[in-house]
């Protein structure tokens, strides 16, 4: 733990050294966030976690690092550099992931936090696909719905190897929430599908009672 706290100090020094105080005020309002910012943009953050930890190949440390930056965190900056240690390339893939990941989602509570996560959770399925679709199944059904936005954007990205018939599965339950975070989801998650079969999409949209948020966004580039 010792070496995961110079790691932490090292990160936290880092981002204060990059702060803008005139930038923070706008960045906060933006994302209507109750945790103060350091004005760092958000490229520059990852830059500098993923700097900090370069070469570090122990799993639990890079664990510890992102759980105790997101956990004891005082800046919004702080929890985006503990996402930016989650994907770093020793634990891309990694099924140990699974409950920071779920963490991050309910006590985010918010989008930004949510779709960064969605990316760790795309790369898993390559090595883990029967616990993915376990675990993104009961995700979509849960009350938080953090947690059924991250069910619907977990497959983005697959391209081919897309499962569209789980991708139905974790839709159809949430077709007649009313929530907007989850209407865009369900027609971001439909667009990407469109990628690599833009026949099933259309045939999905023109079968099922897709909110017309949902709808425009699927058929956005078809």
């Amino acid at each position: 733990m010792d070496h995961a706290y110079e790691l932490i100090s090292g990160i936290r020094q880092d981002l204060t050294d990059a702060a803008d105080p005139a930038r923070a005020p706008g960045q906060q309002a933006y994302m209507k966030s109750a945790m103060p910012f350091l004005g760092v943009r958000m490229p520059e953050v990852r830059r500098l976690a993923r700097e900090r930890v370069r070469g570090e190949r122990d799993s639990a440390v890079l664990l510890d690092v992102a759980q105790c930056l997101w956990d004891d965190a005082g800046f919004r900056e702080e929890r985006y550099a503990a996402l930016a240690v989650l994907g770093v390339r020793t634990l891309r893939g990694d099924l140990s992931l699974v409950p920071i990941i779920e963490h991050v989602v309910r006590t985010g509570q918010w989008w930004d936090f949510t779709d960064e996560v969605a990316h760790r959770v795309a790369e898993l399925w390559a090595g883990h696909a029967p616990e993915m679709s376990f675990l993104v199944r009961t995700w979509s059904a849960d009350d938080d719905v953090w947690m059924r936005r991250l069910a619907i954007i977990a497959q983005l990205g697959r391209r081919g190897a897309l499962d569209r018939a789980l991708l139905e599965e974790v839709i159809v339950p949430n077709l007649g929430d009313c929530e907007f975070f989850i209407r865009k989801a369900i027609g971001w998650a439909l667009r990407d599908a469109a990628r690599t079969d833009p026949d099933w999409v259309r045939a999905f949209v023109a079968a099922h009672p897709l909110s017309p948020l949902s709808a425009r966004e699927a058929l956005r580039r078809l």
